[in-house]
C-alpha cells in the first residue's frame, strides 16, 4: 500500500488537471453518503468526521478528519486528515494520501470549477479574503479557468497578506494588498472568501451587478462570511445540498426567513451535467457556497494514485 505525502499530493493535483477531473467526476457521480460527525470532546469541540464515497468497480475511499480547535493553545494545527483509498472491485487498500493537501486543493478547485460556469467570462479582478492555508491557493486555481489579471488580497493578519503577495508576484501575478474591504469589493469581479469568520465580512450592499461571490470558509452553523443581503441579491448555487444544513451562510438566513431553500438554483454537479443554466447575464449576482464533498475527495485521490503509476487495473492483476 502506498503512502503519499503532502508534497507529492500537491504535485499530482495541479489545477489544470484537477479541475477537469472534478468536472468529469461530478458528471459521472458516485455513491456518497452524508458525512458522519462524531463528537470526541464536547468541552473542546473536538470532532471526528468520516467522508466515504465509492464508484462502481473502480475506487472507494474514506477521508478521516480530526478537528481539534484547542490545538491552537499548543501551537498545533486544529485539523488533521488522511484519505484511505481502496479498490471498489476487491476491497484491497491501495494508498493512504495526505488529507490536508488533498482537501485544500480540491476545495479551491471546486470553487474555480463553479466560477467557470457562474462568473462573467470577462472577469479579470479577483479579491481574496483570507490569505491562509486555503485562500493562498485561490488565485492559482481561478487562473486555470479564467483570465485573472489582478488579485487583491485582504487578511486580518498583515504578515499573511505579505506572504501571499510575494508568492503571487513570484508567479508573475499582479497582486495588491487591500485594507478597505468595501472598496475592494466594489472593484472585484470575483470575491473568494476563505476565512473562519463567525460574522459577515462581505455585505450585499457592497456588491456591484455582475459580481460572483465564492464562500469557502463557513462549514458550521455558527460560521458566516456573507450577510443576508448577499443571498437576497444573489442567485445561490451549492456544491452539495448538505450545505443547507452545515453552513451558517445558509442556515442563518434560512432561520431568519431571508432565504427559502426552494429558491436555491441548484448544485455544481447539475451545472456540470448541463441540467441547470449557468449565469443568465452580465448583471446577475451569483453566489457559490461549498462545504466540500466526499466525491471531490475521491476524484482527487484517484488522480494522486494514478500519478503514482499504480492504476487500479494493475493492482487487480497483482492481487
Amino acid at each position: 500500500m502506498l503512502t503519499v505525502n503532502a508534497e507529492y499530493t500537491a504535485r499530482a493535483l495541479a489545477f489544470d488537471t484537477l479541475i477537469p477531473a472534478l468536472r468529469n467526476g461530478f458528471v459521472r457521480g458516485a455513491h456518497t453518503p452524508d458525512r458522519h460527525h462524531h463528537t470526541i470532546d464536547a468541552t473542546t469541540d473536538s470532532t471526528l468526521l468520516l467522508m466515504p464515497s465509492w464508484s462502481d468497480g473502480e475506487y472507494l475511499g474514506v477521508k478521516l478528519v480530526n478537528v481539534f480547535p484547542a490545538n491552537s493553545t499548543f501551537g498545533l494545527p486544529a485539523l488533521s486528515s488522511a484519505f484511505v483509498l481502496a479498490s471498489a472491485a476487491t476491497g484491497k487498500h491501495l494508498a493512504v494520501i495526505d488529507g490536508n493537501e488533498l482537501t485544500r486543493r480540491r476545495t479551491v478547485a471546486t470553487s474555480a470549477l463553479a466560477a467557470s460556469y457562474l462568473a462573467r467570462k470577462d472577469s479579470s479582478v479577483q479579491l481574496i479574503v483570507g490569505a491562509g492555508h486555503v485562500g493562498s491557493l485561490a488565485a492559482a486555481a481561478y487562473s486555470a479557468v479564467l483570465d485573472i489579471q489582478t488579485v487583491l488580497v485582504y487578511d486580518q493578519n498583515p504578515a499573511a497578506v505579505e506572504r501571499l503577495i510575494n508568492q503571487l508576484a513570484n508567479d508573475g501575478i499582479d497582486a495588491r494588498p487591500v485594507t478597505d474591504v468595501p472598496t475592494a469589493v466594489a472593484h472585484a469581479d470575483i470575491i473568494t472568501c476563505a476565512t473562519l469568520a463567525t460574522s459577515p465580512v462581505i455585505h450585499g450592499d457592497w456588491l456591484r451587478p455582475g459580481t460572483h461571490l465564492d464562500l469557502i470558509g463557513s462549514f458550521r452553523p455558527t460560521m458566516r462570511e456573507a450577510d443576508d443581503e448577499c443571498v437576497r441579491r444573489g442567485t445561490v448555487y451549492l456544491d452539495s445540498l448538505v450545505a443547507l444544513e452545515e453552513s451558517g451562510d445558509l442556515t442563518q438566513p434560512i432561520a431568519a426567513g431571508v432565504l427559502d431553500p426552494a429558491s436555491v438554483a441548484g448544485t455544481l454537479p447539475e451545472l456540470c451535467r448541463g441540467e441547470l443554466p449557468a449565469r443568465a447575464d452580465n448583471e446577475q449576482v451569483t453566489v457559490f457556497k461549498t462545504v466540500g464533498t466526499a466525491l471531490a475527495d475521491l476524484t482527487a485521490a484517484a488522480l494522486v494514485y494514478r500519478a503514482a503509476g499504480q492504476p487500479v487495473q494493475r493492482i487487480h492483476q497483482e492481487s
